[in-house]
């Protein structure tokens, strides 16, 4: 059986919080190798509302940024907590992102991301985003973990 986190757990690894909190569960967990981000989108979430209120989609950024927070979660899990205790994740770069359909509420977005290489504070990562198994998006990007100011 797989390892999984849930909000709450979550939220003991990452800095974000709602509205930005932006997965609801982190499942199927590889030690600082591979995880699935979940986020249960509801046409009540914030980021929707007004984007667009009459045919509300998530934004691209903002799946770009779940990728970030799921991967952010993974490598917080994995490490050792004085590594990133008192520490924040920041996106350096962000490359090949593709968003191939809308992403419309009332949907489990998955969020499928593996590391490719680490090296010191900086991290890069791919990742794809699935809605019942069609592909939503995919792209890589890069972070860093940093002194909390």
């Amino acid at each position: 059986m797989s390892e999984k986190l849930n909000k709450d757990q979550i939220k003991k690894l990452l800095p974000h919080r709602e509205p930005m909190l932006l997965i609801d569960e982190l499942i199927n967990i590889k030690k600082l190798s591979s995880a699935t981000g979940i986020l249960n989108l509801t046409k009540d979430s914030p980021f929707v509302q007004g984007h667009f209120p009459d045919q509300p989609v998530m934004p691209g950024v903002l799946i770009v940024e779940a990728f970030g927070q799921t991967a952010a979660a993974l490598t917080a899990h994995g490490i050792d907590k004085e590594t990133y205790e008192n520490k924040l994740v920041y996106l350096m770069s962000v490359e090949k992102a593709r968003f191939r359909n809308p992403v419309i509420p009332n949907c489990k977005l998955e969020l499928k991301i593996e590391s490719i290489r680490s090296h010191g504070r900086v991290w890069k990562y791919k990742g794809e985003a699935f809605v019942d198994s069609k592909k939503m998006a995919d792209a890589q990007w890069s972070a860093t973990i940093v002194e909390r100011k």
